[in-house]
């Protein structure tokens, strides 16, 4: 059951303190909380629950995402967020408790609730919901008035341009990066090994009824433990040796499966907790594929599994320096006027070109019109896509087909610096996620709840966008009215001087 909450929002001074005094309204938990509509967010959030009067009232919506927000902010653990919540008043006041209360407001394990009830879909369209408030590709939409008593300083805070004949407006910038999940380096042989000793886990509780019944059967665990030793402390152990290893893994773990099979026949497999009798539908499809790579000496092939606990988790080829191979999520955004959306999220390695079609008609229905320029790397320049943006009369970035012409060349190059510099703002957005909010490292375990961390990152990195212009915007209305006053009181001593 859910009760809805957020209609009216409290106000600052309206906060209870029991050691006295009142929050700072200058705060910057005070200021995130003003940004966020709560009572729109609460109408989506509402759809998860049945409209019946009976059970337990859930906690707000504001609870759930200020949460998730806090932690995705500073990086917490789930319960390193609520301790932080325990401890600190405005953080209380960013969820929306009416007052400061020295008990958890909730329990850890609810964080995993939190992340599945709102989920990847819900908080896309948050985030667009805060961010296109702020990203206008048309500078004519903005006040150019320069009055301090609205707060307007005459400048697009959307960053765009003027519209092209066509009527397109704005730039559009893509890219694409990696997710990595927190799991260790996949290798054939440490997956088999893994595998074996979750499997000898599972023949020892299908075994436990028939204790001093039935003879144990005989898995080899210490031999095929020692087996794996003495090529994993090798320092580089050559092929024919790993090969050789890797078939004797294989070979025990088709005997603990054998062993399962039989003692299943015995027995009821709800003997087996949840995350086993899931681990166990994963190493027998772990099996068939070693099984098929090992026959026919590759290390290729499709939905290739290399985590056992985080089966969804797919290797992506990207030719990094420092990794050329990552495990995670694929992400795809757009960046218009400094804020990120999200256009294509997958556990499957794709081709980002294919995305660019995609993204301009998502842009197209954000903001009402086409982009006037595409800024992406060369992989989006296929055929199909030069063709659509010829179409749209939208320019897409780098030289175009065919032989260049001299005359063109130094204007060409001269508007290929300038795109690049102006696409620098999506590879800031990735290293600000990565090195700031926790995208370099998804700690998540489940699928669906990766998911949401990563919509989250770019939830958080829009508002903390729409935090430092609120700043920036102040700050210089502040200093033109200053200005204003000095040259007024400069003006009015030369009027007496004459």
């Amino acid at each position: 059951m859910y009760k809805r909450t957020e209609a009216q929002m409290l106000i600052p001074h309206e906060f209870f303190l029991p050691f006295g005094g009142k929050l700072n309204p200058e705060n910057r938990w005070v200021k995130l909380a003003a940004l966020i509509p709560w009572w729109e967010i609460e109408e989506k959030y509402a759809k998860n629950f049945r409209n019946t009067n009976v059970g337990q009232v859930a906690l707000s919506v504001r609870v759930a995402l200020g949460s998730l927000i806090i932690q995705s902010r500073c990086g917490f653990s789930d319960e390193e967020t609520v301790e932080q919540i325990t401890e600190n008043p405005y953080l209380q006041y960013f969820i929306g408790l009416p007052k400061f209360q020295e008990k958890h407001p909730f329990d850890p394990s609810l964080m995993t609730h939190f992340r599945k009830r709102l989920g990847k879909d819900t908080i896309n369209e948050i985030n667009e919901m805060i961010a296109l408030s702020k990203a206008s590709p048309n500078k004519d939409e903005d006040k150019n008035d320069d009055d301090p008593s609205t707060g307007s300083t005459g400048k697009s805070s959307g960053g765009g341009i003027s519209r092209n004949k066509k009527g397109n407006s704005g730039k559009l910038i893509l890219d694409a990066t990696c997710a990595p999940a927190d799991i260790h380096y996949p290798t054939d042989l440490s997956l088999l090994n893994k595998a074996r000793e979750k499997l000898e886990g599972i023949v020892d509780t299908l075994h436990e009824p028939f204790i001093g019944v039935n003879r144990k059967p005989r898995t080899y665990r210490n031999i095929a433990r020692k087996n794996y030793l003495s090529i994993e402390k090798q320092r580089r152990p050559g092929m024919k040796k790993i090969r050789k290893a890797i078939g004797k893994q294989l070979r025990y773990v088709r005997r603990d499966l054998q062993i399962i099979d039989k003692l299943l026949q015995k027995s009821d497999i709800e003997l087996l907790n949840t995350k086993q009798q899931k681990e166990l539908q994963v190493i027998q499809e772990l099996y068939n594929q070693q099984q098929i790579m090992y026959k026919n000496k590759t290390h290729r092939i499709e939905d290739r599994i290399v985590s056992i606990d985080k089966p969804h988790v797919r290797p992506i080829v990207r030719g990094k320096t420092n990794a050329e191979v990552e495990f995670g999520a694929k992400v795809a955004i757009s960046v218009v006027g400094g804020y990120a959306f999200m256009e294509e999220l997958s556990w499957d390695n794709f081709n980002e070109g294919t995305t660019l079609i995609k993204s301009i008609e998502n842009y197209h229905q954000r903001f009402g019109c086409y982009p006037e320029a595409v800024l992406a790397d060369k992989i989006y320049r296929n055929r199909d896509n030069l063709r659509y943006c010829k179409e749209h009369g939208i320019r897409l970035s780098g030289p175009r087909l065919g032989r260049p012409c001299q005359s063109e060349l130094s204007g060409q190059r001269k508007l290929e610096r300038m795109d690049a510099r102006e696409r620098n703002a999506v590879e800031g957005k990735f290293g600000e996620g990565k090195r700031t909010y926790g995208l370099a490292r998804i700690m998540t375990r489940l699928r669906e709840t990766s998911e949401t961390v990563i919509s989250m990152q770019l939830l958080v990195m829009n508002l903390e966008k729409r935090l430092r212009d609120s700043f920036h915007r102040f700050f210089k209305v502040q200093i033109l009215a200053r200005l204003r006053g000095v040259t007024a009181k400069l003006y009015g001593k030369w009027a007496i001087v004459q």
